[in-house]
């Protein structure tokens, strides 16, 4: 028997302080944020990626995932995301394998703001020794250290940065720490 465990204690103010949290991780890429301390989210959905979708997405919002029947139950009760195929979807989670960057919405030349945007669950963050982020929001370069990054990353990263000023954002999820790669951000690897 399935039991949904509570979303936030404080919708409001958890909502307000996770939107904060994405808005600095965004500005600020490869900058770390803590998030959902609170919440117990069903595995394999670990406590930042609930955290961001909680507060970004809602009824109106097209999503697909490969979390699992739980999972879903538990966020389409506290958000009514809808279910879709990933290359419709406004919001991708991957707890497991990550889809190809390619085979997600991109947006258009008219709307690129309609790419769609990544929760990627990672086993690790740590800003210090890895990839190089520069670009927007950096001042001359960051790094980031991302334990459980998808093989061949990096490159596909490239190729997604080559459609701007569409593409697709990607927000990594570790725990309760989470960093933002805005698809205007270059990545090197170490």
């Amino acid at each position: 028997m399935n039991t949904l465990t509570p979303g936030f204690a404080d919708p409001v103010l958890d909502g307000q302080a996770t939107f904060r949290a994405v808005l600095e991780a965004m500005s600020r890429p490869g900058r770390i944020q803590r998030v959902g301390a609170g919440l117990r989210p069903p595995a394999p959905l670990n406590q930042a990626a609930a955290a961001v979708l909680l507060t970004l997405a809602d009824a109106d919002t097209p999503f697909a995932h490969d979390a699992g029947t739980d999972a879903e139950a538990w966020l389409r009760f506290h958000c009514g995301m809808p279910s879709c195929t990933t290359a419709q979807a406004a919001f991708v989670l991957a707890t497991g394998a990550a889809p190809s960057l390619a085979a997600l919405a991109q947006g258009t030349e008219e709307e690129p703001q309609s790419g769609a945007t990544l929760v990627l669950q990672v086993t690790g963050l740590a800003e210090s020794d890895g990839w190089r982020l520069t670009g927007p929001g950096i001042e001359t370069e960051h790094r980031l250290r991302v334990d459980g990054a998808p093989d061949g990353f990096v490159a596909a990263w490239a190729a997604n940065r080559a459609g701007l000023p569409c593409g697709v954002d990607v927000v990594l999820c570790a725990g309760d720490r989470l960093a933002a790669l805005p698809r205007s951000v270059m990545i090197a690897e170490g």
